[in-house]
């Protein structure tokens, strides 16, 4: 086996997945808090591997796809598995089917990125929810939101039913969600008040060792969301603004 300095990054990416089959250990042992500790050094490792490569200049299609395959693991069976331990699971069968729905769009959206992927550099936009921000929103619902008492125990699973639907449409759909500035100068400057806002999220979610992450991860859907909705409608704008300016045909004067 030849070794090169890409296996750097490739380390991180595999402890990435390994994080996330410790996530899956430790739900299936009743220890949410551990669970989620792992789905966040996970995350960690998602974002370490991609600035190694660009750092070891090593970056490459296989990178992309181990980080795929990872990222379904860690970021998508985790979560689903979280859900379906703690609330769906009481459903039989159709409890299955809800809480896998974000894994499947997950999936799914990270074979559409890797199929559309033209270069390796950032983007300043997603096409879709990451699924990493995905199963961050739906882990810190999981772990800190259901217990907190705030969801009357009668409406735990409606409403948790319907937060899985929104994050599997948003990890599907085309709208544009931003890519979280890297902390640089550079960032800053090119994008200061979406850098300021992931400082603000990320200072909050650890400050209150966790218990804002949702908040904040349900911000940025929003942000995400609120964006595709004000594109749509100035689209429509656009065409009936388009529309009422064009000319009627001139009659044709030979007609009686």
């Amino acid at each position: 086996m030849r070794i090169t300095r890409s296996i750097i990054p490739n380390l991180f990416t595999l402890a990435n997945l390994f994080s996330g089959f410790s996530a899956i250990v430790a739900i299936s042992e009743d220890d949410l808090q551990r669970a989620g500790m792992f789905i966040f050094f996970a995350g960690l490792f998602d974002v370490l591997d991609g600035t190694m490569a660009r750092l070891t200049r090593s970056t490459s299609e296989l990178g992309v796809e181990l980080d795929s395959l990872c990222d379904a693991v860690s970021f998508g069976i985790a979560p689903s598995f979280l859900l379906y331990s703690t609330v769906f699971h009481s459903l039989g069968p159709t409890g299955v089917l809800i809480a896998s729905l974000s894994a499947l769009a997950g999936v799914y959206r990270l074979a559409r990125f890797n199929v559309q992927l033209v270069s390796f550099e950032d983007k300043l936009y997603f096409s879709g929810m990451p699924i990493p921000a995905g199963a961050l929103t739906l882990v810190s619902f999981g772990i800190f939101v259901i217990p907190s008492g705030l969801i009357p125990e009668s409406h735990v699973i409606t409403v948790t039913t319907c937060l899985v639907i929104l994050v599997a449409l948003a990890m599907v759909s085309t709208v544009k969600f931003d890519n979280i500035p890297r902390p640089s100068i550079s960032s800053f400057k090119e994008r200061p008040i979406i850098f300021i806002l992931g400082i603000l999220a990320f200072a909050l979610s650890v400050y209150s060792q966790g218990a804002y992450l949702f908040y904040a991860m349900c911000g940025y859907m929003l942000l995400g969301l609120s964006r595709g909705i004000f594109a749509l409608i100035s689209k429509q704008v656009n065409q009936d603004e388009e529309s009422d300016t064009l000319e009627d045909p001139d009659e044709n004067p030979f007609d009686l």
